[in-house]
């Protein structure tokens, strides 16, 4: 890995926007380039076979892009296409599953696990798989809440019709004597509050995307590959700053309006592409 290369990121939509405001609170000294497969979201509702050639095709153009590192933050391309993508590419390949388990797994001691997701991600079991892994022992609830992200994308997440979909998705977790919950989507942390209210405060909210990111600055700075700038030069860098690339597949100007409401600001530099042609198409 060049420490000079940016890291990579790709999620089916705008979700991932959550893991790279993660990934650039940790790193402020790092550049990123963003890719959001906005033409074929969800993935949460496509096969195996699908969603395996959409994320390799996004980690192809990422990577002829010059990236050091690629971060998968689509947690249903996690699950699914992870093996798939290592396979099709020659970088160091970091997704959300096995660090968002690990993080739950270490703060639950041993208690109940719960994980709140899309279908094709609780389908997959990869969670559940990945806690028992590190304990077998841990009982995994699993429940998936397929409302939440377009509810999120159109900002409804503070509102009465989202509290009375999170209470019918999540009300049982009360009673369940839980020690942890992952949010297993990169929507869900706009969630955060609300789902905290639901099944008690006292309840840790494991953000999978955090998780990741925690692990990518290790990894960087085991591997003596964290970006030579000074981190005191670059700790007032903004978000989306034209340090930042981001390309989608498809309907920039909804990107960037979802950005705004996620982030805050919308993106400085943003391409609309063709992932399967690696055709640049045209800047916004």
């Amino acid at each position: 890995m060049n420490s000079n290369l940016p890291i990579g990121i790709f999620d089916s939509g705008v979700g991932g926007l959550t893991v790279y405001r993660a990934l650039h609170e940790r790193l402020p000294s790092e550049h990123f380039v963003y890719l959001g497969d906005t033409a074929r979201v969800p993935y949460g509702t496509k096969s195996l076979s699908t969603v395996e050639r959409y994320a390799i095709e996004n980690a192809k153009f990422l990577e002829a892009h010059g990236i050091k590192l690629l971060v998968v933050a689509c947690n249903t391309a996690s699950a699914l296409a992870l093996p798939a993508i290592r396979d099709a590419v020659g970088v160091r390949v970091n997704g959300v599953i096995d660090p968002g388990a690990r993080a739950a797994t270490s703060i639950a001691a041993g208690r109940k696990i719960g994980i709140i997701a899309t279908e094709a991600t609780v389908q997959s079991g990869a969670y559940a798989n990945a806690i028992a892994r590190i304990n077998p022992l841990i009982e995994v609830i699993e429940r998936a809440c397929p409302l939440f992200v377009p509810l999120a994308e159109e900002g409804w997440a503070e509102t009465e019709v989202a509290r009375a979909v999170a209470e019918q998705y999540l009300a049982d977790l009360r009673s369940k004597d839980i020690g942890a919950v992952v949010l297993g989507c990169t929507h869900y942390p706009i969630w955060r509050d609300l789902i905290g209210e639901i099944i008690g405060t006292e309840v840790p909210l494991i953000d999978s995307g955090d998780a990741a990111a925690r692990e990518v600055q290790t990894l960087l700075e085991s591997s003596d590959v964290a970006s030579a700038k000074p981190e005191r030069d670059m700790r007032e860098r903004q978000l989306c700053d034209d340090l930042d690339h981001f390309y989608v597949t498809d309907a920039a100007e909804r990107f960037a309006k979802v950005a705004e409401r996620f982030l805050g600001t919308a993106p400085s530099v943003l391409e609309a592409v063709e992932v399967w042609g690696h055709d640049e198409l045209r800047t916004y």
